[in-house]
């Protein structure tokens, strides 16, 4: 699926604006049916004034943005929610789409936790699950409760540091509704890490890493707040590079999931993928759940599973 490109071609650019660590940046060609497709992520290390400018100097200049970082959207319960200052860093960006990764989260994760089931790979019947974000990752949040696990959100635990662990979809969509319309215009880095951030580790609140047997949802908040050994666990998340992998490793986890593929050794963020999805089908917004999955199966885009022992397959 990945093919090495080292002379001019027509391709399809996307890129991605995160307000992340600059430290993560990495670009990558992809080959789909044909076509070529460069991928690239571009860290501002938090600085919005950096992102807003890179996004506007990008616009018309590539087929699709991705906003990385911060999420644009968030959904919960049939609403959806827009970040203030995520909404800013955009407001200039008028010819080329930009997407937060929130409408694929929507579609392919879902399909992803159904799969696991489907497939044998997971049993998620009475599995204890820590989702350290569910209103980032209701798809996720609802196939996963469908499936049977027993979830427990963290989304006050880790994004809030309010030690009330959520444990239903219901109770979790009434905090959504209640917090959602204040925390949207607040600052994101108040409640979720950015620039170096991402990369320091704070382990806390572990007691909820250790009596789960999967940790789902945001690599960086899973990064930040996990325990040093998190043996035996199984891991499901996404923007994992070769570093993350290492960590993983080291702590003892069993098996890693990524919900996007990995390409060039790290899987990419929703945002990019979505950007992907988008540039590929020529439209110039965000595309429906349904038109999501029928692009995901045309283009064979598969997730990854690896058990870090270094067996990795595809599902």
């Amino acid at each position: 699926m990945i093919a090495s490109q080292t002379t001019e071609c027509s391709c399809k650019h996307i890129v991605s604006v995160s307000l992340g660590s600059s430290e993560r940046n990495a670009k990558s060609t992809l080959q789909l049916k044909g076509q070529t497709f460069i991928i690239e992520r571009l860290g501002t290390d938090g600085n919005l004034q950096k992102a807003r400018q890179l996004l506007e100097e990008l616009d018309g200049r590539v087929d699709a943005l991705g906003l990385g970082g911060t999420d644009l959207y968030v959904y919960a319960g049939g609403r959806r929610y827009t970040f203030r200052e995520s909404a800013k860093l955009i407001e200039n960006v008028k010819n080329t789409p930009v997407l937060d990764g929130s409408g694929l989260k929507n579609s392919l994760e879902r399909i992803l936790i159904n799969r696991l089931a489907a497939d044998k790979i997971i049993d998620f019947q009475g599995k204890k699950v820590l989702m350290v974000c569910g209103v980032d990752r209701f798809g996720m949040a609802e196939a996963l409760v469908a499936n049977g696990a027993d979830v427990t959100f963290g989304d006050l635990i880790f994004g809030l540091n309010w030690d009330h662990p959520i444990k239903s979809l219901q109770t979790l969509d009434s905090f959504a509704k209640l917090l959602a319309p204040l925390l949207t215009k607040l600052p994101v880095r108040w409640f979720y890490p950015m620039g170096a951030k991402q990369s320091q580790r704070k382990p806390q609140h572990q007691g909820y890493f250790l009596e789960n047997d999967i940790i789902a949802g945001d690599f960086h908040f899973i990064r930040r707040f996990m325990p040093d050994k998190l043996a035996g666990k199984t891991i499901i998340t996404n923007t994992v590079t070769a570093g993350d992998r290492k960590l993983l490793r080291n702590a003892g986890v069993y098996c890693l999931i990524t919900t996007t593929p990995s390409l060039d050794g790290r899987s990419y963020g929703t945002n990019v993928m979505e950007g992907l999805l988008v540039a590929a089908s020529g439209a110039d917004k965000q595309l429906d759940a349904a038109v999501y999955e029928k692009l995901l199966e045309e283009y064979k885009i598969e997730s990854g599973l690896e058990y870090l022992n270094g067996e990795e397959e595809h599902i």
